[in-house]
């Protein structure tokens, strides 16, 4: 932690001192300068005061830790009632790929109800062990006890990384183990990359996209890090089984709850847009709400959805479901077509993985056509009807392929 410290006997004038800060942080008590918590750290006091009169002291205090105690790549299972998501199997391709440079192995903690039998799919995309934890308690998501037995899996195993999918249930539970373990956390990471030392480099979209933050915790394990659903590859499924189940206990105490979940009410079934082929997306270059209806005829004509970027969101002509973004929701559509979008790194960053990018656009240096396979330079509003008729007259060709 850093820090200010006023040396009063190398101050000839403390008004003159006091004078330097542009916040207002310095006052006189007693003859004497203090610091108070308007302070924001800009060390101007330091530059343009007397020499010494103020010095700034950063405190280091570095963390050991001994790294060769912690092995291996850690992918915590989401599921409901043993229904696996598909963010884990990303999540285990990745960490599949990040242990071919450490020669470690991978491991998937999956804690649930009656899930020893699910917990065999998880070998079929190479987990080297599936760590289970079958209780009662577990059987459905409370923090504490599902707490309760990460720290106990991390403690048994020691892990050096663990990625956990940003999903519902994983944006709860990562940081709390994260502040358990007094460890660094990195959410929504779009890059994962592994080093020789098993240092894990995390990079994510930070300052609204500005910038790509390259983030490490080198002096803690483990290494915790979330990272949404179809933002890595997903392993090929093999037809046969590799790795082995390890069935592990925790003490009936420790999962101890102060909640008690008295009834789960199922959702109306409803179309994701990230589970769709085929989206149509509406960027600041449509004009009016009601134009909608033109981006809208075609999707229902390539069979897919209508998708948004923000400012569609804020000005409450979409649901912010539809949000195609960083703030939105990540997709990887086999076709997605967007429709007077700029193509900032925060809508970019959420489906630069799409089959197939086609981008219309008014504005030839748009940066959306840096991520677009088809470009096309025009007035959406001229564009749309023609490809819309023109699809109308492709009888018995496949809907979304409107290449040919």
């Amino acid at each position: 932690m850093a820090r200010l410290i006023v040396n009063q006997e190398r101050i000839p004038d403390n008004q003159e001192l006091i004078k330097i800060c542009p916040f207002g942080a310095m006052e006189e008590q007693g003859g004497k300068v203090i610091i108070n918590a308007a302070c924001k750290m800009c060390r101007l006091c330091v530059k343009k005061g007397p020499k010494g009169a103020v010095e700034y002291m950063e405190d280091v205090k570095k963390n050991e830790i001994n790294k060769d105690e912690w092995k291996g790549i850690a992918v915590y299972a989401d599921h409901v009632d043993g229904t696996i998501h598909p963010v884990t199997f990303e999540l285990i391709g990745k960490a599949k790929e990040m242990s071919a440079v450490t020669g470690q192995e991978v491991y998937v903690l999956f804690m649930g109800k009656d899930i020893r039998e699910k917990s065999e799919e998880l070998l079929h995309y190479g987990a080297d062990k599936v760590f289970v934890y079958d209780k009662e308690e577990l059987a459905r998501f409370k923090i504490e006890p599902y707490t309760a037995v990460f720290e106990a899996f991390i403690k048994k195993v020691k892990p050096s990384s663990i990625l956990v999918g940003a999903t519902t249930v994983g944006r709860q539970l990562a940081p709390r183990v994260a502040a358990r373990m007094k460890t660094g956390l990195t959410a929504d990471c779009t890059i994962l990359e592994m080093n020789e030392n098993t240092d894990l480099s995390q990079i994510r979209p930070a300052f609204g996209g500005n910038i790509m933050a390259h983030i490490k915790t080198p002096n803690h394990r483990p290494q915790i890090a979330t990272v949404r659903y179809k933002i890595m590859n997903a392993p090929v499924r093999s037809e046969s089984k590799s790795g082995e189940i390890v069935v592990c206990d925790i003490k009936k105490e420790k999962l101890s709850c102060y909640v008690d979940v008295i009834d789960i009410l199922p959702k109306e079934k409803e179309t994701f847009i990230e589970n769709s082929d085929v989206l149509v997306v509406a960027g600041r270059g449509v004009k009016k709400e009601e134009d909608l209806r033109l981006l809208r005829e075609l999707a229902e004509l390539l069979g897919g959805q209508v998708a948004c970027t923000r400012p569609m969101v804020e000005s409450g002509w979409l649901d912010a479901k539809y949000q195609v973004g960083l703030s939105g929701r990540t997709v990887r559509p086999k076709l997605i077509i967007t429709c007077g979008v700029s193509g900032a790194i925060q809508f970019v960053a959420g489906m630069d993985h799409s089959d197939t990018i086609f981008a219309i656009n008014n504005d030839p240096k748009a940066p959306i056509f840096k991520s677009a396979h088809y470009c096309l330079i025009g007035d959406l509003y001229e564009i749309l009807p023609k490809l819309i008729a023109r699809i109308k007259e492709k009888e018995g060709v496949e809907a979304w392929d409107i290449r040919k």
